[in-house]
């Protein structure tokens, strides 16, 4: 069986974060590992607070899984802190890596800042030469480039400049666009965009971390980098259809909407 690892933190009302993952890497048939980055404490209406695990904790659960298990892709997500970022880079640098998907997890929806102001440039600089795609959604690329983006010409800019920071492979999610949920993908030869309905629902808790995870799923069967990022985007859009309304807040997207139908 394909095997996919998260690194990542934990997500207690179920809907993003490691849980996400790991529902997604299932979805698909791959087989899930966790490596826990944090501790949060959020339900579908917002983060409260944050606790992130030590380093070498992190550095371990890492280590101990790629010395007993055939790993096959790996989705980075919430690393906070400067040590933490290192690391997952040191973990990662001493493994025979498969393909990596990094999520630059900057911010939550609601607003709480879930990378530290001072952790951005390292987040860069030891990260982004580890990873083979880089997902940043619209803000995420912004805060990267420091440019404004409003649509697709915009974002293929970006994409560009973001290259040029070290990533090899980029997908700029587009659902924080206005008039369309067009996402960006950039090889470095070639750009593809691809164009999704934009359904109109409260319940989008989770959709970056759903979306970058099934792409790390779909490399880790083997799929090359524009099948794995449009069999994604096909997954997420339907995940986003058969929403669930669990909560007071966004409610997340439902993961295994190929297995059973309806909402709570």
């Amino acid at each position: 069986m394909r095997v996919a690892l998260t690194i990542a933190g934990s997500d207690p009302s179920g809907g993003a974060g490691i849980q996400a993952d790991i529902k997604t890497f299932q979805a698909h048939g791959v087989y899930g590992l966790s490596a826990i980055t944090a501790v949060t404490v959020q339900n579908t209406q917002k983060v409260y607070a944050v606790q992130e695990i030590r380093p070498e904790i992190v550095y371990d659960q890492i280590s101990r899984l790629f010395e007993d298990i055939e790993i096959h892709a790996v989705k980075i997500g919430m690393v906070s802190r400067i040590r933490l970022i290192d690391s997952v880079a040191a973990a990662l640098s001493r493994v025979n890596r498969p393909p990596v998907v990094l999520d630059p997890v900057m911010i939550s929806t609601s607003g709480f800042a879930l990378l530290k102001f001072n952790a951005g440039k390292a987040l860069v600089k030891r990260l982004f030469p580890l990873a083979d795609v880089v997902t940043p959604n619209i803000h995420e690329a912004r805060a990267l480039t420091g440019k404004e983006i409003r649509n697709v010409a915009q974002m293929k800019e970006a994409a560009r400049e973001i290259l040029e920071l070290g990533a090899p492979k980029v997908v700029i999610k587009g659902g924080h666009l206005v008039e369309t949920a067009t996402d960006v993908l950039y090889d470095g030869k070639e750009f593809r965009t691809l164009d999704g309905q934009r359904i109109q629902t409260r319940n989008a808790h989770g959709t970056g971390c759903t979306f970058s995870s099934a792409i790390a799923a779909n490399l880790a069967l083997g799929k090359d980098f524009f099948e794995a990022a449009e069999n994604a985007k096909a997954y997420i859009t339907e995940a986003i259809k058969h929403s669930l309304s669990i909560g007071k807040g966004s409610g997340p997207t439902h993961h295994f909407f190929n297995f059973y139908k309806g909402t709570v």
